[in-house]
C-alpha cells in the first residue's frame, strides 16, 4: 500500500509527539527514584532514651562500692596528680583479710594485701578496728586520704612517710604514721593466732608486701583508708 503525502506528514507528526511524551514521563519518573528530592519532611530521630539514675562508681577486685566511691571522690578532692595507682583500705574488715587493695585506675586491676592497724584503734586485739583517732599518743589508725612522702630508713629498715590530707588524720607525718614492714604482719602471725598483730598507728605489711606497696604507691599517689559504718 503507497502512502501520499500528506499521510506521510500526518504519520511523523504522530511519532514525533510520541518521542515528546516518552521523554517527558521518563524525565518525571527518574529524579523521583534515583534522586534526593528537597520536597519532603526531614526523618525524624529517635527519641532521646530516658536519663538513668546516678550510680557509683564500678569497684574492682571486690572492694565495697561505697569505699571505692570515697576514694574517687578524695581524688578529685585533693586534686592528686598521679592518676595510674591508687590506695584503698577497708577497715572493716578483720587484719587477717587481704584488706590493702592498691587499684590501677587505667585497668582496674587490683592487689590486695594484708595489714596491720594501730593498737590503739583494737584495744582487745579482736583483729578488727574499734574506732580511730588523730591523737598523739593514741597509738591508733587514723582514716582519711593520705599521700605517700618519703623514702627513709628507720627502725623497720626502708619504710615510707605519709601525709594526712583530712581532718581526721592530718597528724598522720608528725605522729609519724608510715608505711613499713613488721614482724607481726609476717603471714606466719595468722598461722599461729589467726590474725596480725598491732602497729602504733602505721600501715605495717610483711617484709615481701611492704616493697610491692610502696613500689605502686611512691611519690604521692593517694592511700585512701576507711571504715563504713
Amino acid at each position: 500500500m503507497s502512502l501520499n503525502r500528506r499521510e506521510m506528514l500526518r504519520l511523523g507528526a504522530m511519532g514525533a509527539a510520541g518521542a515528546i511524551l516518552s521523554s517527558a514521563a521518563s524525565s518525571s519518573v527518574l529524579p523521583s527514584v534515583f534522586m534526593p528530592t528537597t520536597s519532603g519532611t526531614a526523618p525524624v530521630p529517635p527519641a532521646p532514651a530516658a536519663p538513668q539514675p546516678f550510680a557509683q562508681p564500678m569497684a574492682p577486685g571486690g572492694i565495697n562500692p561505697q569505699l571505692f566511691a570515697r576514694a574517687k571522690a578524695a581524688l578529685d578532692q585533693h586534686q592528686i596528680r598521679a592518676r595510674d595507682w591508687m590506695g584503698v583500705v577497708d577497715f572493716n574488715k578483720a587484719s587477717h583479710e587481704e584488706r590493702f587493695h592498691i587499684v590501677d585506675l587505667r585497668s582496674g586491676e587490683v592487689e590486695s594485701f594484708r595489714v596491720a592497724h594501730g593498737s590503739g584503734s583494737d584495744p582487745r586485739h579482736s583483729g578488727y578496728v574499734d574506732h580511730f583517732s588523730n591523737d598523739f599518743g593514741s597509738y591508733a589508725s587514723s582514716n582519711g586520704a593520705y599521700t605517700t612522702g618519703d623514702y627513709y630508713h628507720g627502725k623497720y629498715g626502708l619504710s615510707m612517710k605519709t601525709h594526712g590530707r583530712d581532718w581526721s588524720n592530718y597528724n598522720a607525718e608528725p605522729r609519724a604514721i608510715v608505711i613499713h614492714n613488721a614482724w607481726y604482719a609476717e603471714p606466719e602471725m595468722i598461722a599461729t593466732h589467726g590474725k596480725l598483730g598491732r602497729s602504733q598507728g602505721c600501715f605495717a605489711f610483711s617484709r615481701e608486701d611492704q616493697w610491692k606497696v610502696m613500689r605502686k604507691l611512691a611519690g604521692g599517689r593517694m592511700i585512701y583508708a576507711d571504715k563504713l559504718a
